[in-house]
């Protein structure tokens, strides 16, 4: 019988995104740590159970990330956010539905509600690796970030970070996104690709085109994501595939 081996992502895969994490319960910064663990893209710096010392750190040394919690004694995450002269990306985490419209005021990248699960924090940290590569890439003339689909009778605006993959069936498109459920939409996936950046996603099948970012490991004819779908290579993309992989 034959046997696949799966390739795992290297930290040489991403640039390394810098983070620390900023809760007074440390049962949640052990979390926190476990799963950062889980992902080579991200270096957790530090933790901090005391607010202010994480601010003070924030103020001394720059980082690229920030998990935090909002219900805090000394301060709350919130105004901790406000007060920082330059906002890293932020994840909100705490137990509290009600903070979250203030949350996304501060243009934070996402809100994760206690008791986080893995699921949902690999689903935000794909996108904060889709972020970070984006405001990082090296390129000169600055790519879209979204574009419009006509779906259910109305113009639909599909932003690249939130794409994990396209399905084609037949005549139309199912754009699958990571924080919402799928748009279908009248189009040839030929046609979706040329509005992609190729940096950032590829076809890896007849039917399919998925974001780089999406992939958390290559298996013969296979990629597996980080949210748990597997889609199929064919032999026809897969020198594409295994060159941007560097096997």
């Amino acid at each position: 019988m034959e046997t696949t081996s799966v390739k795992p992502f290297t930290s040489s895969t991403y640039m390394k995104i810098k983070a620390i994490a900023i809760d007074d319960e440390p049962l949640a910064l052990e979390l926190i740590k476990n799963y950062t663990a889980q992902f080579p893209a991200l270096q957790l710096l530090q933790t901090f159970d005391d607010a202010l010392s994480g601010a003070e750190f924030l103020r001394c040394r720059p980082v690229d990330l920030l998990f935090i919690d909002i219900n805090m004694p000394d301060i709350t995450g919130l105004d901790l956010v406000r007060s920082l002269p330059e906002k890293p990306m932020v994840i909100f985490t705490t137990a509290h539905k009600r903070f979250a419209h203030e949350g996304f005021e501060l243009e934070a990248l996402d809100y994760l509600l206690k008791p986080i699960s893995i699921e949902r924090f690999a689903r935000t940290i794909q996108k904060t690796i889709g972020q970070y590569r984006y405001k990082h890439a090296a390129v000169a003339v600055r790519e879209p970030e979204s574009f419009f689909v006509y779906a259910e009778y109305k113009q639909v605006r599909i932003w690249l970070d939130d794409i994990e993959y396209i399905e084609s069936l037949e005549d139309y498109i199912r754009i699958h996104l990571l924080n919402a459920r799928p748009v279908l939409t009248l189009m040839p996936l030929k046609k979706v690709l040329e509005k992609l950046p190729h940096e950032r996603f590829r076809r890896i099948h007849r039917s399919y085109i998925v974001a780089i970012r999406s992939i958390c490991s290559i298996a013969y004819r296979r990629v597996l994501l980080y949210s748990g779908a597997t889609l199929p290579v064919s032999d026809t993309y897969a020198d594409g595939l295994r060159e941007w992989s560097g096997k």
